[in-house]
């Protein structure tokens, strides 16, 4: 299995910028097809942004397309979610998974593999 460990949450401003990185290990990181998820308080997991195994597919929801950029390397076995004009409903805790397929999907129950998560908090 792949262990995933997130990192690059933190306080920022509206407008400001955050790059968020997942570390992966025990597998082949270039098997898996990542995603990003992010949870607020007391709503669902929502769908954030995902990418093939090779770069070459990528997909966003909807509140984050035009703002957020996901990409990986696949030689550091690290997702990264570069994260720009955050807005104070961007606050929520951030979980990179993993699915051992070559399918980019945006349903979290069919990813197998989860992080821990990292807070992101945007407020002024």
């Amino acid at each position: 299995q792949v262990q995933l460990v997130e990192s690059g949450g933190g306080l920022v401003q509206p407008g400001g910028s955050l790059r968020l990185s997942c570390a992966a290990s025990g597998r082949t990181f270039s098997n898996y097809a990542m995603g990003w998820f992010r949870q607020a308080p007391g709503k669902e997991r929502e769908f954030v942004a995902a990418i093939s195994r090779d770069s070459g597919s990528t997909t966003y929801g909807d509140s984050v397309k035009g703002r957020f950029t996901i990409s990986r390397d696949n030689a550091k076995n690290t997702l990264y979610l570069q994260m720009n004009s955050l807005k104070p409903e961007d606050t929520a805790v951030y979980y990179c998974a993993a699915r051992n397929s070559i399918v980019v999907v945006t349903w979290d129950t069919l990813y197998g593999y989860w992080g821990q998560g990292t807070q992101v908090t945007v407020s002024s």
